[in-house]
């Protein structure tokens, strides 16, 4: 399966003007809030929330061109998701992501906190300037998601009575609502049906949970090189994902490890045998399979392109992880 930036390779021209543009958009503010989000656009990443926004945007036109509002949602998407990433690595206390140093480790926790704040206003206020009330209630929406999700995986750590309806919408808010909204604006700004809008999100909705639920299966099969942190992380902060659910259906012993925070010597090794020896990982597959295979049904409308075809493959592009 080829890799993401083969995937987004018919919009690589656009992802790179989107950096110098992020950039610029970001501007002369505070010199430390500046120095901190070139830091972020500079951290790599794979840049596939803008990527999609630009896909979606040129496969919906008919001759292919890009708006300047479809290139401006795609900035704004980044910016958002940035920002976000931002108040995660402060609420998880995490030193790197993608190999680099967090802000709050380059600076501190306030020029950090304050660095995502400062994000999230910017995107805010180039999404006012769009003048697209419907765009604007589907980008805000996902900004008070990000926000919801984040409060939501902290009052579930370490309850294994959650149910998995709490973990899905957890899920959703965190990494799905993003993308299935940004979508969906894409669709508002070109100009489609109303059916076809709601195709456009759930795309979004549906590759975003497939996403997270790969990401929650490679927590605990993964390498910790692979993972870019310690593998079975998520289980040993109390974060109950798709696969330690799965097993607690399964093995209800499980749940005395959990409800005391693994605090005796050999908890979480014996916990992680329960995941790994039920069939959670197989089930939890099964889902993550479930959700591309809708993502793909959704968007077999759009006229056949390049970009179209970009897209076709980010479901199956997302299952690959796995393998």
């Amino acid at each position: 399966m080829a890799a993401v930036t083969n995937l987004l390779q018919p919009v690589e021209l656009d992802l790179e003007s989107l950096l110098i543009d992020l950039r610029e958009l970001i501007g002369a503010g505070h010199p430390i809030l500046q120095a901190a989000a070139e830091h972020l656009f500079s951290a790599g990443g794979k840049r596939i929330r803008p990527g999609i926004v630009l896909l979606l945007s040129r496969a919906l036109t008919n001759d292919g061109e890009l708006s300047p509002r479809h290139r401006r949602l795609a900035e704004i998407t980044e910016m958002i998701h940035t920002a976000s990433l931002v108040h995660d690595d402060v609420v998880d206390e995490a030193s790197t992501r993608r190999g680099v140093e967090t802000v709050h480790s380059r600076f501190n926790y306030r020029v950090a906190v304050l660095a995502g704040d400062f994000l999230f206003a910017q995107a805010s206020w180039h999404l006012a300037n769009l003048n697209n009330l419907d765009v604007v209630k589907l980008l805000s929406r996902v900004i008070m998601d990000l926000a919801d999700g984040e409060v939501k995986q902290g009052l579930y750590r370490y309850d294994p009575k959650q149910t998995f309806d709490d973990y899905l919408e957890k899920s959703y808010c965190k990494t799905a609502s993003l993308i299935a909204n940004s979508a969906q604006a894409v669709g508002v700004l070109s100009g489609v049906s109303e059916e076809k809008l709601k195709s456009l999100y759930d795309f979004g909705k549906q590759l975003g949970l497939a996403f997270q639920v790969v990401d929650d299966i490679l927590d605990f099969t993964a390498s910790e090189k692979q993972l870019g942190k310690p593998s079975a992380s998520d289980l040993g902060s109390g974060y109950l994902t798709a696969p330690a659910l799965y097993a607690l259906q399964e093995n209800p012993t499980l749940s005395e490890f959990i409800q005391r925070r693994f605090s005796l010597e050999g908890d979480l090794e014996k916990a992680l045998h329960l995941v790994r020896e039920s069939n959670a990982i197989t089930l939890s597959r099964s889902l993550a399979e479930t959700y591309a295979s809708n993502a793909y049904k959704s968007i077999e409308w759009v006229p056949e392109s390049d970009y179209k075809k970009a897209l076709l493959d980010l479901p199956e592009y997302v299952l690959s992880r796995l393998y």
